[in-house]
């Protein structure tokens, strides 16, 4: 909350600015630090969600929810960024005139209060995707801070008043880049692809390597939501089993995908040969 209220207040300060003297990169920033307070809202409100135990028609709870926040926020900043780039075309066809100092002020101040942000939300974002959404936002108004200060000094310095859009260039370059990244993992989440740092064939053999397990058939694995990892399997063991020992096997394999792999919700259906071959002769 003490970041929401830090960017907000001094993204009114940026419109203000930016308005005032004819900075496009100053509302540049100003339009990504809007989105910044949409990122921490949006992550806010989905953790609220997220922790909502599972009930009902809901088996998995609402984790995905700060997945779609992190795709919301996505979407906020190709639009914001698309704006930038339509503001910057229509300088360069008609420069205006930009006042360098207090826009070099202003920047400045909006960098230190990006860093300290940014830093806050990184000590608690982890493997989050929806809180890394937000620190990327974050990255991404500090860089443009810092495009908007060059620009104000090109501008006090040598009168170079095509600086202001080509600084917002920059920071819009570099913002969908970083969107890029979160709308891939976000992606990957929804199309309960594989996570990017589990490798499936290093976790089949790990199963397969298993004192025991004779197969391993029907393997799947995916991102429940954005710190949630499932798999399902089927193993085959060898020899007969009975229920008891078969799950003392399950539960060991289950062991070693959560302290290896990080994966915490596994569901493994143990069997005594392939469900893909016949039981017995017809």
């Amino acid at each position: 909350m003490f970041s929401i209220v830090l960017v907000g207040g001094y993204m009114v300060a940026e419109i203000v600015g930016g308005l005032a003297f004819g900075s496009l990169a100053l509302l540049a920033d100003a339009a990504h630090m809007g989105t910044d307070v949409a990122a921490l809202l949006i992550a806010l409100s989905a953790q609220a969600l997220a922790s909502r135990p599972a009930a009902g028609r809901n088996t998995y709870g609402l984790v995905r929810a700060e997945v779609l926040g992190a795709l919301v926020n996505g979407v906020l900043l190709i639009v914001a960024s698309l704006w930038i780039l339509y503001e910057a075309w229509e300088r360069f066809r008609e420069p205006g005139h930009v006042r360098g100092g207090p826009v070099l002020v202003i920047a400045s101040i909006g960098l230190a209060i990006n860093i300290v942000s940014a830093v806050r939300v990184s000590r608690v974002a982890g493997s989050n995707v929806n809180l890394r959404a937000a620190f990327w936002h974050m990255i991404g108004d500090a860089l443009g801070s810092v495009g908007a200060i060059v620009a104000a000094l090109a501008i006090l310095w040598f009168d170079a008043q095509w600086v202001d859009p080509a600084a917002s260039v920059f920071i819009t370059a570099l913002v969908l880049f970083a969107t890029w990244r979160v709308l891939r993992d976000t992606l990957a989440i929804l199309l309960e692809r594989a996570p990017f740092d589990i490798h499936v064939e290093e976790v089949e053999a790990a199963i397969a390597a298993e004192p025991g397990v004779a197969g391993v058939h029907h393997l799947h694995v995916w991102s429940l939501g954005a710190e949630s990892t499932a798999l399902s399997a089927h193993v085959v063991f060898d020899g007969p089993l009975d229920l008891h020992e078969a799950q003392a096997r399950t539960e060991t394999i289950k062991g070693l995908l959560h302290d290896r792999f990080g994966i915490d919700h596994a569901t493994l259906e143990a069997e005594c040969h392939s469900c893909e071959e016949p039981a017995h002769d017809p």
